[in-house]
């Protein structure tokens, strides 16, 4: 597949490296998220994070994050998986912050 031509990955040497390096808000995506995902509003730099689909992130990632969103379902749904979330959040998230690509 061609899509790592489209994007930029930066590896960090840690949680530590990570926290240093980075630049605007963290937010989690979380179904402990205070904010859901249809009132929270995006910014440019925010980094989106998900943890793993069996246990989250540990309890000191999760303190340390800017904003803890969740994606809301239906009542007696099961959950979505972590792939199904990013796509979701990072539609939002560009779709709010004007960077969807023109269509």
């Amino acid at each position: 597949m061609d899509y790592g031509e489209n994007v930029e990955i930066v590896r960090h040497d840690g949680w530590s490296a990570f926290q240093q390096s980075r630049r605007g808000r963290l937010v989690l995506f979380t179904t402990k998220g205070a904010a859901t995902l249809q009132s929270f509003a995006f910014q440019p730099d925010d980094i989106l994070l998900f943890g793993r689909e069996s246990a989250g992130v540990p309890d000191d990632v999760h303190e340390s994050a800017d904003a803890r969103v969740r994606i809301t379902l239906r009542p007696n749904a099961r959950s979505l998986n972590v792939a199904m979330s990013a796509g979701i959040a990072m539609w939002e998230g560009l779709r709010q912050t004007g960077q969807l690509p023109p269509g």
